[in-house]
């Protein structure tokens, strides 16, 4: 009987025991829950105000060099190829001879139309004085009227195969002059893709025999999209009546920046709707022979005047699936998050068109580390050059009281 009292004794503690810690552990939790959580310290980022400044707002496009004249040398008569007067890659002028095809057969035909046309010359002559004579005897009544007017018919008929003999004599004398192949233009010739032996046929399906390309100046034809075009517009690029007024300049693929300067000379009639652009050209000079058709152009145009415009350092930028954005820090150096549109890159620098003002600061370096409306220890530094110009602003850590 003890012994079961013992047991039972032994039980009751045990539980109690086992009452009370589990009491003291809630009680100990619930403190602990009440007890203010220690918060991370604000992350240190490099903020720079907006900068405003007076530009000529540039926007970039990708272009190619066109030589102004085009010309496809193929021979007019057909013949054998006799004289080849031209190099490789050579500069001629307009009226330089390029081929020779073996005039002979148009010498001869040459003399035969021209002998043609001494017999209808002769034969117009003596029509004339038979006409005379019959009028004469007409007026007598020596011929009757009839045998006149077939005089008067013969007379129109030398008079018709003269002509027809003269122009025999100009269509020899053309094909005679047609075999001398001179240069339309002037510029730089192509290689002999056919040369001296070769038998050339006439006409426009006839192959080519070289290309001729004009040197100076050029053209330069880039596509601009439809936002820049209505941005132009104002500026006589919709009606081709002001284009001088928009700058313009190129830069090849080894040069640095824009050296070469140009002027607009047409913007095409409609938008290509596939792509959202229309088609312009440009003429720049090319008397130094660099700007050779085909080649890639970085074409920069530019508004024709200044206006004040809002700028930012490219890198301080972010991409939020197809948006732009930055973060701005106010005074209580809260992040926050601000959506802007932006133009092209000016002197270096970014143009916002909206969506920021001047002076406002955004944070430039530490970006990927912040989230909208995290606060953060900013250091204001230089937009141009990223020199601190104030030390580090004091950000409360949440632990003082």
């Amino acid at each position: 009987m003890k012994t079961v009292l013992f047991t039972r004794k032994a039980i009751a503690i045990a539980v109690g025991v086992l009452v009370i810690g589990a009491v003291g552990t809630a009680s100990f939790t619930s403190r602990a829950s009440k007890a203010p959580a220690a918060q991370a310290a604000p992350a240190a980022v490099s903020v720079a105000p907006a900068l405003e400044k007076s530009i000529i707002e540039w926007d970039d496009f990708s272009g190619r060099v066109e030589a102004i004249e085009h010309v496809e040398i193929r021979p007019r008569v057909a013949g054998t190829i006799d004289v080849v007067h031209f190099k490789e890659g050579q500069l001629v002028k307009k009226g330089d001879p390029l081929f020779t095809i073996d005039p002979r057969p148009y010498q001869a035909e040459l003399a035969r139309a021209e002998a043609a046309q001494a017999g209808a010359q002769a034969r117009l002559v003596l029509t004339k004085t038979e006409l005379e004579r019959t009028r004469k005897l007409v007026e007598v009544h020596a011929v009757a009227q009839r045998e006149f007017d077939q005089r008067d018919n013969a007379l129109r008929e030398a008079d018709a195969a003269l002509k027809a003999a003269d122009a025999a004599v100009l269509s020899a004398r053309l094909n005679l002059q047609y075999t001398s192949i001179t240069a339309p233009v002037s510029g730089r010739v192509s290689r002999a893709e056919l040369t001296v032996g070769n038998l050339v046929a006439a006409g426009a399906t006839a192959p080519a025999l070289t290309t001729l390309v004009s040197v100076s100046p050029v053209h330069v034809n880039f596509d601009v999209d439809e936002q820049a075009y209505i941005r132009y517009a104002s500026n006589g690029m919709a009606g081709n009546s002001g284009l001088e007024r928009i700058p313009v300049s190129i830069g090849l693929a080894s040069e640095e920046g824009y050296p070469h300067r140009g002027y607009l000379k047409s913007v095409d009639n409609r938008l290509d709707t596939t792509s959202g652009t229309i088609r312009v050209r440009a003429v720049f000079d090319n008397s130094n022979g660099l700007l050779t058709p085909g080649m890639y152009a970085r074409v920069r145009m530019g508004g024709s005047a200044a206006r004040t415009a809002v700028l930012i350092d490219d890198k301080s930028v972010g991409t939020d699936q197809d948006k732009k954005y930055v973060m701005v820090v106010g005074e209580d150096n809260k992040a926050i998050y601000r959506a802007i549109m932006l133009g092209p890159i000016v002197d270096g620098m970014r143009v916002v068109r909206s969506g920021l003002s001047k002076d406002e600061r955004i944070i430039v370096n530490g970006l990927q580390r912040v989230r909208p409306n995290d606060i953060v220890a900013p250091v204001v530094v230089s937009m141009e050059d990223r020199r601190p110009l104030a030390p580090p602003a004091k950000v409360a850590d949440g632990n003082s009281k």
